[in-house]
């Protein structure tokens, strides 16, 4: 457009156009064509700007996932701590289960893993103030006077979860 402008210009101030007509006409398409180049330019500028807004904006967001990556980062650290701390304590309970296991009667063992199974990982339960804290239901008399008659080493398990009852000295009994 400014070449074509330039050469419209040139072809009037040349003097090579002598028709009235042919001048006016030729002022009118420069007129036109500054007219357009100034709307053109301010189109331009308002893309400039546009961009501008839209690169800061990027770089604000750019800076946003930077931090949003770098919590993320520190939450899987911390949660791989977390599953190496459980994945030791679980073998540190596994091996402490096993010694232990192996002093108790085996077929207490055998019912103890039957009931485990049944309650969905818990087989025993520790009665605790005349309550199992199992299925978290308090004994009647009948299972209390049960529990305070039986020997000391007898297997004793609850009436309304069938959990094996552990007896602590805190069992209130």
């Amino acid at each position: 457009m400014r070449q074509r402008a330039a050469r419209d210009q040139k072809r009037l101030d040349s003097g090579a156009v002598t028709s009235p007509k042919d001048l006016e006409n030729l002022q009118h398409e420069i007129a036109s064509l500054a007219k357009r180049q100034g709307d053109l330019e301010d189109v331009v500028l308002e893309i400039m700007e546009r961009r501008e807004a839209a690169q800061e904006r990027a770089g604000e967001l750019a800076g946003r996932v930077e931090s949003v990556q770098a919590k993320a980062a520190d939450a899987t650290a911390r949660r791989d701590a977390a599953v190496r701390d459980l994945d030791a304590e679980t073998e540190s309970a596994t091996k402490e289960r096993e010694v232990v296991a192996a002093s108790v009667p085996a077929d207490l063992l055998k019912l103890y893993e039957k009931l485990r199974v049944q309650q969905g990982g818990v087989g025993a339960a520790r009665l605790h103030q005349r309550r199992c804290e199992g299925c978290r239901l308090e004994l009647n008399i009948t299972e209390v006077n049960e529990v305070r008659a039986a020997a000391p080493d007898e297997v004793l398990r609850c009436e309304n979860c069938r959990r094996i009852l552990v007896r602590t000295a805190d069992s209130g009994l």
